[in-house]
């Protein structure tokens, strides 16, 4: 099968096993980005869960990441998490006049349901916190985000650039919605996107996983997994 070389000429790499073809990535220019993987989007109790959306899947999912970032700490993977939301007021939502007011199933819900007013993906709340099970480690790096993409109006970019790192592993909540909309947006910036298909979650029926899986892998990026994540990685050393 053919390999994409992603990593620098003359450095040592791994290959990872991806669709439509295993891509050869340097540790030290990788990094793993967990999406959104708050109790907002994968507790019960939390904004999704409240909005009506199905996270049965969501626990599953949140073993799959374990693994991945435990596998990626080890090899010397830097490991950035986004948490997405907005002040407690809720300025940086934007309002009426921006899409997001519109079509943020979070603003939404509050607007129907007013007694949630203030805790839903508010900063320092509950359902804006990571999971337990995810909880960052030392040397990983935690960012925010204000929209589904997280380069936009986010210090991702930078901090990503400013560390030589060139691939993006993706892995988080929703497959359909955050995770698509910033590898995109990766894509453009020059950046290698590769998401891990078993450790991501969708909002909405099976189709609409099946369709990102399928933009990613033909347009935008790779498409890989837990196990050949951790066989490519687990490999090496310990960092």
């Amino acid at each position: 099968m053919e390999t994409v070389n992603i990593g620098s000429a003359g450095v040592e790499g791994v290959t990872l096993g991806a669709r439509p073809e295993a891509v050869r990535v340097v540790p030290s220019e990788t990094a793993v980005v967990v999406i959104d993987m708050q109790n907002a989007y994968a507790s019960p109790g939390g904004y999704v869960d409240q909005a009506g959306f199905d996270i049965s899947g969501a626990a599953g999912t949140i073993g799959k990441i374990a693994q991945v970032l435990d596998t990626a700490r080890r090899a010397g993977v830097q490991v950035i998490y986004l948490q997405n939301g907005w002040d407690p007021d809720y300025v940086e939502a934007g309002g009426p006049g921006s899409p997001n007011w519109h079509k943020s199933n979070a603003l939404k819900t509050m607007r129907k349901q007013p007694e949630l007013q203030g805790k839903l993906l508010a900063r320092g709340g509950w359902d804006y916190a990571l999971v337990d099970a995810l909880a960052p480690q030392p040397g990983d790096i935690s960012l925010h985000k204000t929209r589904y993409s997280a380069f936009f109006n986010s210090q991702l970019d930078s901090v990503l650039r400013s560390r030589g790192i060139r691939t993006i592993v993706f892995v988080g909540i929703a497959t359909n919605v955050c995770v698509e909309s910033t590898l995109r947006d990766g894509f453009h910036l020059e950046y290698f996107g590769v998401m891990l298909e078993d450790a991501t979650h969708h909002l909405g029926p099976p189709e609409m996983q099946a369709a990102s899986v399928y933009n990613i892998e033909k347009f935008f990026g790779w498409v890989s997994s837990t196990a050949d994540f951790c066989g490519a990685f687990g490999q090496l050393p310990e960092a």
